[in-house]
């Protein structure tokens, strides 16, 4: 009987892939980096990733199909528990070096690509990343969208692989900043203010979910509900896992953006301790306009000496218009 709960109800060979070549590729990656990392990010990307395989390849995914509320739970492990945990273990330099060279190569051509940059650069801005987090949650919960979606085969599987994408995105830009990020005045105090935007309209959904007086989703019906649940109830529930969970999900995000904060502070001002540096000596200048970058480059009066660090590309953009040693 337990073991059923494990066999897939319909089989995803894509998503086995990518989790099985995940968990093998991280693991390899981390035998590599013996001894730099504790038990609490390796734990959080294998929970992570086994919680979203769990809800898309198990029974959990029958259930979802045929009971507002556990759907309801399945997206709220795709979207937010699951990639929460894989953005918070940040695994991208234990992946890279686990990824045997052969696929390694390859992919990170693809990556360096500038319509993909560009693409990635655009989707990962703050307000973009943000409307696209909650529209998708609003654009899957409308009702004649959210009925077709539960019949129709491939759109089932386009909402669910949105809303896990879409999480992972969004997780990975707060925990680890967008593109430009560096020019943002306080980047940690404006990632805490996105999680706090991005709650007040699930709250809002959730609670008209809840508290509507009216059946919304009446695909339930139409399947047959497996547990002996009310339309009522089930609505309820799925309404208030809306709510609270994912609210809860955004503070959690903020206290682990407020700790990242408070971590690099502290690292900084002990930097500057151990070698009796006045706590001035390190500064951070919120500019990465190339133009001013070749101004500061001129202030040889100043500056002693540049060491880029980054792409091929700002090295040699650093030694050609530099008036100070590199």
């Amino acid at each position: 009987m337990y073991a059923d709960f494990f066999l897939p109800y319909e089989f995803s060979p894509a998503l086995l892939l990518l989790c099985l070549g995940g968990l093998v590729f991280y693991l390899r990656g981390l035998t590599l980096h013996a001894g730099r990392y504790g038990i609490g990010r390796p734990v959080a990307f294998v929970t992570g990733v086994l919680l979203i395989y769990v809800v898309m390849q198990t029974r959990f995914d029958f259930w979802s199909q045929h009971m507002f509320f556990i759907h309801r739970t399945q997206h709220l492990v795709l979207h937010h528990l699951g990639p929460f945990l894989i953005a918070l273990a940040g695994p991208g330099a234990i992946l890279a070096a686990g990824t045997p060279g052969v696929l390694r190569r390859p992919l990170a051509a693809i990556w360096r690509k500038p319509p993909v940059q560009a693409l990635y650069a655009m989707v990962q801005q703050p307000a973009i990343a943000a409307l696209l987090f909650v529209g998708l949650i609003y654009l899957w919960l409308i009702p004649n969208i959210h009925f077709y979606a539960m019949l129709n085969k491939h759109l089932y599987a386009l909402m669910n692989w949105s809303m896990a994408l879409d999480g992972l995105l969004f997780w990975w830009m707060i925990f680890h900043g967008w593109p430009g990020e560096r020019a943002t005045h306080s980047p940690y105090a404006w990632r805490i203010l996105i999680l706090f935007l991005i709650t007040l309209p699930q709250i809002a959904l959730g609670a008209y979910i809840a508290l509507c007086g009216k059946p919304l989703y009446d695909i339930y019906a139409v399947c047959g509900r497996i547990w002996p649940v009310a339309p009522k109830v089930d609505q309820q529930l799925g309404g208030l896992i809306t709510w609270i969970p994912a609210a809860m999900m955004s503070l959690f995000g903020m206290l682990a953006v407020l700790r990242q904060w408070l971590h690099a502070e502290k690292r900084s001002q002990e930097a500057l301790e151990e070698n009796d540096l006045p706590m001035a000596a390190a500064q951070v200048v919120p500019v990465r306009d190339r133009e001013a970058v070749k101004i500061l480059l001129k202030q040889e009066a100043y500056l002693d000496l540049i060491i880029p660090r980054g792409g091929e590309g700002l090295i040699r953009f650093v030694s050609e218009n530099s008036r100070i040693p590199v």
